[in-house]
């Protein structure tokens, strides 16, 4: 048996109004999809806005920008290490010509650890409840960096970073330190 929703929306707390919409149809294990702006009908039948889906939930999502002749595609699965869930996902953007890798192990409800990487950009890590680290590396500039950052509503927020340009020879790295705290009055 197959089903199909529709969706649609219009909104006018913008400068002007915008409406989209969208069909989606199961067939079996997959979901097809169908969305369009208000770009696509405004000034008469156009591929502006419109854009296509395939999806198998919890494994691949691949969605295609009509206009733009551009796609993006999502890989997901879950295993388990030591008897808790690990999800990864795996996206790729053809135009944008970036890779997003992450994972996200949990514990429970409350705790969980994840870590995601912009391949040729950046590793983030949330090491200790309100530290995170992460490390960038842009490979146009050749700009390394290191970050600490804490936010906490209880001890205030504190960042420290690091940069170096690995294309200058003998220079000293860029160190930042930032503190803030917050005070009712």
């Amino acid at each position: 048996m197959m089903k199909a929703s529709v969706k649609a929306k219009y909104e006018t707390d913008k400068a002007a109004a915008t409406g989209a919409a969208t069909i989606a149809f199961n067939a079996g294990d997959f979901k097809l999809r169908a969305s369009m702006t208000d770009a696509t009908v405004v000034n008469g039948p156009s591929l502006n806005g419109l854009a296509l889906a395939v999806e198998k939930p919890g494994s691949f999502i691949f969605d295609y920008n009509v206009p733009k002749k551009d796609f993006r595609f999502q890989f997901m699965n879950s295993i388990r290490v030591l008897e808790k869930p690990l999800n990864l996902n795996y996206i790729h953007f053809r135009g944008d010509n970036r890779t997003i890798l992450d994972g996200t192990l949990v514990f429970d409800s409350a705790n969980k650890v994840s870590a995601n990487h912009v391949l040729g950009s950046r590793v983030s890590h949330k090491v200790y409840r309100d530290d995170v680290c992460r490390a960038t590396y842009q490979t146009t500039s050749k700009n390394l960096g290191f970050e600490w950052s804490r936010s906490s509503k209880l001890n205030g927020s504190f960042k420290v970073a690091a940069s170096l340009c690995l294309a200058d020879e003998l220079k000293m790295p860029k160190l930042t330190a930032e503190s803030s705290w917050d005070f009712d009055i």
